[in-house]
């Protein structure tokens, strides 16, 4: 084998300096824009901080708001602090889908021998209950994307409850969600255990998103390889789309690296309207992968529909291949039966319709009168076979553990 392949793998980029800095998952020092946010937060967990129980905390905002980076943030500056009775776990939901992964991770925080013996979940609270005892401490539970938590009830109920088991200290829960209408799904009993402050990240606007890639293209690329144009233009595109700064990166990125590839010196508003394409759809998927159970399933039955035809699939005054809302339904009802799952009523359906619709993977149509009157018409803002790949993916990696 030649070394052909490889004889530019240690060639020095002319456009990147640190992509790292680019990537939605750094964190800067200093989160522009979001002074207010993080005041508040520490405002609410001050108490907690303290060793007092605090109100629990849940922080909404779309994707790409600043959450997480926010909350990361805070957490790391928090635990250099050198006397608070206060003990956070920080948790990804995605990853800790569980109540029993949940706790188990928060054991494996602090009590890492005792994690590794394998106990059950009842020992495993109980662990956790008799640790915040022994000192009347405070444990901070952040749960980044509480909504992915299969059995959410169950993990609420538990960490609320246990504040009547704990006789000193307590535990505090901060949530982080895309979804302020989550806990509209919880069960009343769990509903009933929170008492809680709720705060909202807004979504960037253009002039905020320009600033924001622009202080990271100052550290990221090479200096004036990026055309002043070419980052108002990713600002405008990603507010246009949803205000998501994680976007916004990702096409200034994809657009460093298109202008790499072409063996380029500068990066323009031409390489931006290539990368823009590639990281709306990037961002799509990622996105359904972290969507809800049964938003999930829902987003499968459209993408199997499309893909399939359906009897009274319909062209809108678009002129686009819409289907009746209705055939999704029936659709979805048979996936999640064939999955030994309990189908959500007609009206959670309608209320996650809404949601795909706000986050735009689907888009919906109001009929005029027709064979059916007047109903919605739905179609999937993406390629229907790379949706129905991206998910089936998903399910295999999530049924293999």
């Amino acid at each position: 084998m030649s070394n052909e392949p490889f004889k530019d793998l240690f060639k020095e980029s002319e456009i990147f300096s640190n992509r790292e800095m680019l990537s939605p998952h750094y964190i800067p020092h200093n989160l522009l824009f979001r002074d207010k946010q993080i005041n508040e937060i520490v405002k609410y967990m001050t108490p907690s901080l303290r060793g007092e129980r605090g109100r629990n905390l849940f922080i909404y905002g779309k994707t790409g708001t600043g959450k997480t980076s926010c909350m990361k943030l805070i957490v790391e500056k928090l635990r250099s602090l050198p006397v608070t009775k206060a003990r956070i776990s920080y948790i990804n939901c995605r990853i800790y889908n569980s109540r029993y992964r949940v706790l188990y991770k928060i054991v494996s925080d602090y009590l890492p021998l005792y994690a590794k013996r394998g106990y059950g979940i009842v020992d495993i609270y109980e662990r956790i209950i008799n640790w915040v005892d022994e000192d009347g401490k405070v444990l901070v539970v952040v749960l980044d994307e509480i909504d992915v938590v299969k059995d959410l009830d169950d993990l609420i109920y538990t960490l609320t409850r246990a504040n009547s088991d704990i006789k000193a200290g307590g535990i505090t829960i901060v949530g982080i969600s895309n979804r302020v209408s989550f806990k509209d799904s919880l069960d009343p009993r769990s509903l009933s255990t929170l008492y809680e402050n709720e705060l909202i990240f807004p979504s960037y606007n253009s002039n905020e998103l320009a600033t924001i890639i622009q202080d990271r293209v100052a550290g990221g690329f090479k200096n004036g390889v990026v055309d002043p144009a070419a980052v108002n233009l990713a600002a405008a595109i990603a507010a246009k789309d949803s205000g998501d700064a994680r976007l916004a990166l990702k096409i200034i990125s994809k657009a460093g690296e298109i202008a790499d590839e072409n063996g380029g010196k500068k990066v323009t508003v031409q390489e931006v309207g290539e990368a823009a394409k590639v990281a709306e759809e990037e961002i799509a998927y990622e996105l359904i992968n972290t969507l809800p159970e049964h938003q999930k399933l829902i987003v499968y039955a459209v993408a199997l529909l499309s893909i399939q035809g359906t009897k009274y699939k319909r062209l809108s005054n678009d002129g686009e291949n819409y289907i009746f809302s209705g055939d999704v339904y029936s659709k979805y009802e048979n996936i999640a039966q064939s999955m030994q799952k309990e189908p959500k009523s007609a009206r959670w359906y309608r209320k996650y319709i809404t949601d795909l619709d706000m986050q735009g993977i689907i888009t919906t149509y109001e009929s005029g009168k027709g064979i059916r009157g007047h109903t919605k018409l739905i179609k999937l803002a993406y390629p229907p076979e790379k949706i129905k790949n991206t998910i089936e993916t998903g399910m295999a990696k999530e049924a293999n553990g």
